[in-house]
């Protein structure tokens, strides 16, 4: 199911389709902000509301969600409920498999304290034709990259900052 089948606006579009309020952040955040990385998937901040987490429980259904695990190729079946999300302590990641690609969920990303935090500075960006979603600030970007310091995000953090650097350079 997975990353052959990676198919961004389908993700985004399902998800904005249910009305779900959630911030695009990672590496596809970064391509959206004209880094020039490669990735396949997408990571997403949604709100933690109760209607909310019915809405992207429901977007998830309708994408065939699964949980993404090692050697399981389809992922495992998993209990993409509200309740399920709700249940998540706030800095876990489920990180799901869906029909569309794969797709990581979290509440609370590395050096921020999650939705309201990211809101402040996201910016709307129309990430396919009549499809806008809240993107994660550059700054955030950077930020959460620096606090979760993987090996991934220690690469990308100077191709990131020069971006960053650029962009206030055009001001």
């Amino acid at each position: 199911m997975a990353s052959a089948d990676f198919d961004p606006e389908r993700m985004l579009s399902a998800l904005a389709d249910a009305e779900v309020r959630f911030i695009l952040i990672g590496a596809m955040a970064a391509v959206l902000h004209g880094d020039v990385g490669v990735t396949v998937d997408i990571d997403v901040v949604p709100e933690r509301t109760d209607e909310n987490l019915h809405r992207l429980a429901h977007a998830l259904r309708g994408l065939g969600a699964r949980i993404r695990t090692e050697g399981e190729s389809e992922g495992l079946l998993c209990d993409t409920s509200a309740e399920f999300f709700r249940n998540l302590p706030p800095d876990s990641i489920a990180n799901m498999t869906t029909e569309a690609g794969d797709l990581g969920v979290t509440f609370c990303p590395s050096g921020t304290s999650g939705f309201d935090d990211l809101e402040h500075d996201a910016i709307d960006i129309e990430a396919a034709d009549r499809l806008h979603i809240l993107v994660a600030s550059l700054q955030d970007a950077i930020r959460s990259k620096e606090a979760a310091s993987r090996e991934k995000d220690r690469l990308a953090l100077p191709r990131l900052r020069r971006l960053l650097d650029r962009r206030r350079g055009d001001e």
